[in-house]
């Protein structure tokens, strides 16, 4: 009988894979919780209608990306695509938001139906960080520290880049929109295959296009600049002074959009030039009208979501995850003998007990070559513990350095000392 896989684009995280997530996980959620924001956690299923409604129909994700089904009463239900709308109806179903100010975040899986490949699966996960009840720049400019902020935590600030832009409102970004189609219409057979379906549907994803034909054609077109009402000018110069005043670096691209149709005024990428394509590792933006555009009352509101898989792509191309975080376990406990296998456990639970942050793998697996396949862990840490004339006494490798005939008060000092987390 043929072995059932996963699903093309579905991976698994195998055990040598997730110290690296846990470790970006446990640093987001510091830094988070820094800034005082709160947890929310949503469902992975959501009505189809709630995704057609806010990212817009005819979007990429919607028209060929999504993953939806009926269920047993015929309701149409899809795989959250992105976390944001589901934020949204979360905080409206419950009374979260109307004249409130809120500070969320998210994590888990997204789903889309789109070729895989190095950083693009069809479940990848995403962290993101959403506010609502706030208009000015002062929150906008929040969430961009607030994310700097955790580059550095990582170690990665160097190798990432702010890109800023401001949509405007949704009447100036309309009449600059109706210009840019009259314009691209004249080259309408130069563009490339995306570009050219895009033009009747979704033609500010044309901006972004990675065709270098597409990008030529662009260079003598309308610029969104040109088309911002004086408040979002106001808002983006105010966006801007606080990132200068904070020191925190970033390049104006007047051609940077977002590929959902709820964004307005800001918007904002982190790129990498250390993964090729996929470039982009955190984005986001300003959507003021979405809250009222899935039923509830207007509510200003910014955000954004980093994709984990290629953060960590990212930590483990730059070396950046500390070693003390590679591994599963910092100390393996072994016995040399039947004898003193029951003792071990209880040991074993004695150090948890007084080192509550040592990581302690204990070995369960028989007796042969014990000393060997002990040392072979790759764990800072091996004790091996013996028993001679009736006392217990263990061996403690730790590094380059060995001490013998240990007793076990003295050794729980001795690791105390040695333990990777002390």
């Amino acid at each position: 009988m043929a072995k059932v896989k996963a699903i093309r684009g579905m991976n698994d995280i195998l055990p040598e894979a997730t110290p690296a997530w846990q470790y970006l996980e446990r640093q987001v959620t510091a830094v988070l919780s820094s800034y005082g924001y709160s947890e929310i956690r949503m469902p992975i299923v959501e009505q189809t209608e709630l995704f057609k409604r806010s990212i817009g129909e005819v979007t990429d994700i919607v028209e060929k990306e999504m993953y939806t089904f009926e269920d047993r009463n015929g309701e149409s239900l899809t795989l959250r695509p992105e976390g944001t709308a589901g934020c949204v109806r979360a905080g409206e179903e419950h009374g979260l938001l109307f004249n409130q100010t809120q500070r969320l975040w998210y994590q888990g899986p997204m789903f889309r139906y789109e070729k895989p490949q190095k950083g693009r699966y069809r479940q990848f996960h995403q962290i993101g960080v959403e506010t609502f009840g706030m208009s000015s720049a002062d929150i906008d400019a929040e969430v961009i520290m607030l994310s700097a902020r955790l580059w550095k935590r990582l170690g990665i600030l160097d190798a990432v880049t702010l890109q800023l832009n401001s949509l405007g409102s949704n009447e100036s970004r309309q009449r600059f929109k109706e210009d840019l189609v009259t314009y691209l219409n004249e080259f309408s057979d130069q563009l490339d295959e995306d570009s050219q379906r895009r033009l009747g549907t979704n033609p500010l994803r044309i901006l972004d296009s990675k065709s270098e034909t597409t990008q030529a054609i662009l260079q003598n077109a309308p610029v969104l600049s040109d088309y911002l009402d004086d408040d979002s000018k106001e808002h983006f110069a105010r966006l801007t002074a606080l990132l200068d005043q904070a020191g925190i670096r970033y390049t104006l691209n007047p051609r940077l959009v977002r590929g959902l149709d709820y964004y307005c005024k800001t918007v904002f990428e982190w790129v990498t030039d250390k993964l090729g394509a996929q470039g982009t590792v955190c984005a986001g933006g300003r959507y003021d009208g979405l809250v009222q555009q899935l039923g509830g009352k207007a509510t200003p509101a910014v955000g954004f979501a980093m994709g984990v898989e290629r953060l960590v792509l990212l930590l483990e191309t730059l070396d950046a995850i500390p070693s003390s975080e590679k591994g599963h376990f910092d100390l393996y406990l072994a016995a040399e003998h039947k004898d003193v296998q029951n003792e071990a456990l209880c040991f074993a639970e004695h150090l948890r007990d007084e080192l509550p942050n040592l990581r302690v793998r204990t070995h369960c697996a028989g007796l042969k070559n014990i000393n060997n396949k002990a040392r072979q862990t790759g764990a800072p840490l091996v004790v091996m513990l013996k028993l001679s004339d009736s006392v217990v006494s263990a061996t403690l490798w730790a590094d380059d350095e060995v001490y013998t005939n240990v007793n076990l008060s003295e050794l729980v000092q001795l690791i105390a000392k040695k333990q990777p987390h002390a």
